[in-house]
């Protein structure tokens, strides 16, 4: 049986968070990497900050930092991820040099047969590169 839902009764997304052992180094890493801003610091119960707003030119979309002092990187490949980040490139090698100097690393794992690149933050989580082309539908 089919329900009818009143658009105002619809989610959106308001922030995508992460956990690392340093939000902000997470997060001046993927405000460069998409070419955003860190927006704003929130601190802890003590006043240190440990978590950081990262946002587009419009406020969007929007990322959220996390610092956890226990957070571990997952064992990848043989762990299974909860979920990733995919980004595009019009310059697949371009970006990739961008992201390494950046503070990513590349594993000698790459799955997918070319058709993507996997690289770790610098927390240590896998996200994948593509060329926008892979991405059009």
């Amino acid at each position: 049986m089919a329900t009818t839902t009143s658009p105002a009764a619809l989610a959106k997304v308001a922030s995508y968070a992460f956990w690392a052992r340093d939000g902000k180094e997470l997060a001046t890493f993927y405000a460069a990497a998409l070419g955003f801003q860190v927006v704003q610091e929130y601190p802890d119960e003590e006043g240190v900050p440990t978590a950081f707003l990262v946002s587009n030119a419009d406020g969007s979309v929007l990322y959220t930092f996390y610092t956890a002092r226990d957070h571990q990187a997952p064992n990848w490949p043989q762990d299974e991820l909860p979920f990733h980040l995919d980004l595009s490139f019009d310059d697949i090698e371009a970006g990739e040099k961008r992201l390494l100097e950046l503070g990513a690393t590349k594993p000698d794992h790459q799955p997918g047969g070319g058709q993507w690149t996997v690289l770790l933050d610098p927390s240590g989580q896998p996200f994948c590169i593509s060329p926008a082309a892979n991405w059009q539908y």
